[in-house]
C-alpha cells in the first residue's frame, strides 16, 4: 500500500477513511478564498468613486460587519468625502453631514496605523456621535495609504455575530486595504489619463468662425470609456469665393494614432478645399491620392459639403457635398420636417481606393433651416439598431427646430445621458430667415 503523505499530519478522517481539513484549517481557507474575492470585487472598475465603494462593500463583507465608511481625505487632511455601507437611511448622511476629522477616526490618520476598539463610548478620544447616528459599540479601521499618502480611513463597526473584532479581522482589513491602495492609485490615474487624453483631443479641434450670416455651432464629446483618444472631427471655414466649407469625419481606430491621423487628413483637407473653387467630390478626390503618399494609407468616413448663397441674392442657399461612407447629414426644415440626404450613390471611405469616383450632389437650403453633420457616436448604441438612433435624433431635431444652435446641440448631446459608446463630433449650421422678426 503506498504511502500516505497525509496520514498522521493532525487532519481528521472521514468515515471512508479520507483525509479531511481540520475546522481551523478550513475556516482559514475560507477566509483566504473570501479576501481573493474581496481584492477581485475592488479591482474590478476603474471609476474612482465605484472602487471606494466597493472598497467599503468588499471590508464590511469580509468581516460581517454591520456597518462601514470610508472618509476620503483632501491634501490637507479634511474629509472632503464619505461612502458608507449598512445605514439603510439615504438622507440621514447628508443631514449629519462630513465627519469633522477629530476624535477617533482622526486617530488613523495621525498614527497611520491599524485601530481596534472594543467600546467606542468608553474611549479616551471618543466624541460621540452625531444626532440620528446609529448607534455603535465597537470599531475597527485601517488608514488606506497611496504611495505614502493617507487618501482616507476605512473604519468598521460592529460585528453582526455580536463578537469583538479580533486579529484575523484586522489581519483581513490590512490585507484588503494595501491591495485597495493599489485599485484606488491605478483608478486615480485612469480618470487623470482621461482627462488629458480628452484634453489633447479638445486642442486638435478647430475654434469656429463667424460664418455669418449663417449660424453654426459644433460639440465633441469622447467616448465614456478609454481609450477617448479618437479619430472624429469637425471642421468649417469660408472659402475665397466666399462659399462656406463644412467638414465632419471619423478616423478609422481608436488609439493614440487615431488622434494624430486626424490631423493630418484634416489639415490636407483645407489646403485641397482652399486651393481651388471645385465641388466637393473633386476635393475629395484629390484627397484620396494624397493619402496614397502614406505606406499604409489612414482610412475615414467623413462627409465634405459646400454651401453657397444664390446667384440672385435671395434667402435660399444650396448645399452641395460628397459622402465617403459616413452617416448622411440630417436637414431640418424650418417647418420642423426633415430629411436625411443620402442619394444612391454612396461613396467609400477614403484612403481606401483613390481610382473610385466620387460624386458631389446638391440639395437646396431653405430659409431658417438646420443642417445637421455628426458621427455615429450619436446615434450607433450597442443595444439597438442604428436606424432607431437615426429616427430618435430626427424626431427630437425636429422639437427643437426653431430652438438657438447651441441649445439644440446640447439637447442633442444630451439625449443619451452623457453615455457614449463612440466619440461624437456634432456640427450645425443654420440659414438665415426672410424675416428679420423670426430668426434667432
Amino acid at each position: 500500500m503506498a504511502h500516505n503523505p497525509w496520514h498522521r499530519r493532525g487532519r481528521g478522517r472521514t468515515r471512508k477513511g479520507v483525509a479531511a481539513w481540520p475546522p481551523q484549517r478550513d475556516l482559514e481557507r475560507r477566509r483566504l478564498r473570501h479576501l481573493v474575492d474581496a481584492i477581485g470585487a475592488v479591482s474590478s472598475d476603474m471609476d474612482t468613486r465605484t472602487v471606494l465603494h466597493r472598497i467599503v462593500e468588499a471590508a464590511t463583507d469580509l468581516v460581517a460587519a454591520r456597518y462601514g465608511a470610508l472618509g476620503v481625505l483632501s491634501e490637507s487632511g479634511k474629509v472632503i468625502d464619505l461612502i458608507t455601507v449598512g445605514i439603510d437611511d439615504p438622507h440621514l448622511c447628508a443631514d449629519m453631514g462630513l465627519p469633522q476629522g477629530h476624535g477617533l477616526l482622526h486617530t488613523l490618520v495621525d498614527d497611520r496605523e491599524p485601530l481596534r476598539v472594543a467600546d467606542v463610548a468608553a474611549h479616551p478620544r471618543s466624541v460621540g456621535f452625531p444626532s440620528g447616528h446609529p448607534p455603535m459599540g465597537t470599531l475597527i479601521g485601517v488608514p488606506l495609504i497611496v504611495r505614502g499618502t493617507v487618501y482616507g480611513d476605512l473604519y468598521l463597526a460592529d460585528k453582526k455575530d455580536g463578537t469583538p473584532f479580533d486579529d484575523d479581522d484586522e489581519g483581513l482589513l490590512t490585507a484588503l486595504a494595501s491591495a485597495a491602495g493599489v485599485s484606488l492609485e491605478n483608478a486615480r490615474l485612469y480618470e487623470n489619463l482621461k482627462r488629458a487624453a480628452e484634453h489633447f483631443q479638445r486642442r486638435m479641434l478647430p475654434v469656429l468662425p463667424d460664418l455669418a450670416p449663417l449660424k453654426v455651432a459644433a460639440r465633441y464629446e469622447p467616448a465614456s470609456v478609454l481609450p477617448r483618444l479618437g479619430g472624429d472631427w469637425y471642421d468649417a471655414m469660408t472659402l475665397p469665393d466666399g462659399a462656406t466649407c463644412v467638414v465632419v469625419g471619423d478616423v478609422t481606430g481608436h488609439d493614440v494614432e487615431a488622434a494624430p491621423l486626424m490631423g493630418q487628413i484634416r489639415n490636407m483637407l483645407r489646403a485641397l478645399a482652399l486651393d481651388r473653387g471645385e465641388p466637393p467630390g473633386q476635393v475629395m478626390s484629390r484627397l484620396d491620392h494624397a493619402l496614397t503618399m502614406f505606406d499604409d494609407p489612414p482610412t475615414a468616413t467623413l462627409v465634405l459639403g459646400r454651401i453657397e448663397r444664390g446667384r440672385e441674392g435671395g434667402g435660399e442657399y444650396t448645399f452641395s457635398w460628397s459622402n465617403a461612407g459616413h452617416l448622411p447629414p440630417l436637414l431640418v426644415g424650418a417647418d420642423g420636417s426633415t430629411r436625411y440626404l443620402a442619394p444612391a450613390r454612396h461613396g467609400i471611405p477614403v484612403g481606401i481606393d483613390a481610382s473610385v469616383s466620387r460624386y458631389s450632389h446638391e440639395h437646396p437650403l431653405l430659409p431658417g433651416s438646420t443642417l445637421l453633420l455628426f458621427t455615429d457616436g450619436l446615434v450607433e448604441r450597442r443595444d439597438q439598431d442604428i436606424d432607431t438612433g437615426l429616427d430618435d435624433l430626427a424626431e427630437q431635431a425636429s422639437r427643437l427646430t426653431t430652438a438657438p444652435l447651441e441649445e439644440l446641440c446640447d439637447a442633442l448631446i444630451s439625449r443619451s445621458r452623457q453615455v457614449f459608446d463612440d466619440d461624437v463630433a456634432l456640427l450645425a449650421l443654420r440659414t438665415p430667415l426672410d424675416s428679420p422678426k423670426g430668426g434667432e
